[in-house]
């Protein structure tokens, strides 16, 4: 499977919630897309719940199916509450910390920032967008890119207090990750409980 690429208002109507960020579509047509998305539609199963949970996850941070069971095994294997040492993964992948930095407007536009080789982890370029940051190490932009329109309009006004695990030097442009955020600072919508019960069945 190839990593989505149509229309996003199609995903966040799916869903019901503009998990992309503000969806002008969303909000005139709130309901599924296709032919029968405004009429009554029969009730989704227990199943159908968990995979749409599922799916959510994946299309919100841009990770494909096998990464994304990956990702669940290796939260499995270690201490903690499963689902929420899932979403703290996903949250310390660095194309999420470049969009939480707002270096990015969007995960799909800081996924590309890293491979694009315009972001660097602890002063060394690293184009992985999946590598794992750790707490400690800085996040930031390459000296010669520092520059770029895109990424000066993407910062402009950007609240980095939002994101209490995360620090930000306006002056030199990079960003620190204190710490692993907890489940009850990371905003994302997502119920991983469900996720958690569709792996196990």
């Amino acid at each position: 499977m190839a990593r989505y690429t149509g229309p996003k208002s199609r995903i966040a109507r799916k869903f019901g919630e503009a998990i992309f960020g503000a969806d002008k579509v969303l909000s005139k047509r709130n309901y599924p897309p296709g032919q029968h998305g405004n009429s009554r539609r029969r009730k989704t199963s227990e199943y159908g719940v968990m995979l749409a949970e599922k799916q959510k996850a994946k299309y919100t941070y841009g990770v494909l199916e096998k990464q994304f069971r990956n990702m669940f095994e290796k939260a499995a294997g270690v201490n903690g509450i499963t689902g929420e040492v899932l979403l703290q993964n996903l949250e310390c992948r660095l194309d999420n910390i470049v969009f939480r930095l707002g270096i990015a407007s969007t995960r799909a536009a800081a996924r590309q920032l890293v491979g694009h080789k315009h972001i660097t982890v602890d002063g060394k370029v690293v184009n992985i967008p999946s590598y794992s940051v750790k707490p400690g190490q800085i996040v930031g932009v390459r000296e010669r890119s520092k520059s770029l329109e895109i990424i000066a309009n993407s910062l402009a006004g950007f609240n980095h207090s939002k994101y209490p695990w995360l620090e930000w030097d306006e002056t030199t442009k990079v960003g620190k990750l204190l710490h692993v955020p907890e489940r009850t600072d990371i905003p994302e919508n997502i119920k991983e409980h469900l996720i958690v019960e569709l792996y196990s069945k």
